[in-house]
């Protein structure tokens, strides 16, 4: 078997994307989702609107990439240098079409843990907490998040509910007074990519990546993914997208990760 010319990093922020279409909104964190949206832009989807949580509106492409969503380069030659405030009102009114995030545990329904390993008073690590993140996840259409897979990130039950995805299963969104039809939609990893069965609101598999079996989906997942009669293969990157990918990250700030 030859060795791919790409590196799992690189092979889930493309397929991420791919995910995101041309003249719509996306409201991103930071690291390999903002990768993801620029290289959209830079591709397929010219039109895309990136969104930062501390307030930069529809930049153009950054010199270098943002660090952080208050970095300046998320206003580098953009529309408007807004502030968190008025860019959660945009999503509160409902244009918030896409939301991008990572995440340190994910559980089958979507809920996302970015806040503490272990018990909150007495936590083994302590994260970043939520910043933007519920905000995303609560009110944006469809959520996407882009994260490593094992079983120790898929789990069973999160140490600490951060962002809700389906909470408890069908219905429970709402139950909460979040908006209907909100809520996570494609979950990629370096093995492949997950929706949401529309029935039982349970995570399932679209595809695996090249060289990716349904048995190694399952063996790093704490939770039964459902497996779908017919499993697609995710296409590789193309040379072109993998060209436009490392000159948006030339240090590998990401991309070494």
């Amino acid at each position: 078997m030859s060795k791919p010319k790409y590196t799992l990093t690189e092979m889930m922020i493309v397929s991420a994307s791919r995910l995101l279409e041309d003249g719509k909104t996306v409201f991103t964190g930071t690291g390999m989702p903002i990768l993801a949206a620029l290289l959209a832009k830079c591709t397929h989807a010219p039109k895309l609107a990136i969104i930062y949580e501390a307030g930069g509106m529809c930049p153009d492409k950054p010199p270098t990439i943002p660090l952080s969503v208050g970095d300046s380069m998320t206003t580098h030659k953009a529309i408007m240098a807004a502030s968190m405030d008025y860019t959660m009102c945009f999503i509160q009114a409902g244009y918030g079409e896409y939301a991008f995030l990572g995440a340190a545990q994910i559980d089958m329904y979507g809920n996302i843990n970015t806040t503490v390993i272990g018990p909150y008073e007495k936590p083994k690590v302590r994260l970043p907490g939520s910043g933007g993140a519920n905000d995303f996840g609560s009110l944006c259409w469809k959520t996407i998040v882009l994260m490593k897979q094992d079983k120790q990130r898929f789990v069973r039950k999160l140490d600490f509910l951060t962002t809700p995805g389906y909470l408890t299963g069908p219905g429970a969104r709402e139950k909460v007074g979040l908006p209907r039809n909100t809520g996570p939609w494609r979950v990629v990893t370096q093995l492949g990519i997950y929706g949401f069965d529309k029935e039982t609101k349970k995570m399932k598999l679209i595809s695996v990546h090249p060289n990716v079996s349904v048995k190694d989906v399952q063996e790093n997942s704490s939770f039964p993914i459902q497996i779908p009669d017919k499993v697609e293969t995710t296409q590789e990157p193309t040379d072109k997208e993998l060209a436009i990918l490392r000159s948006l990250d030339p240090y590998k700030v990401v991309l070494r990760k």
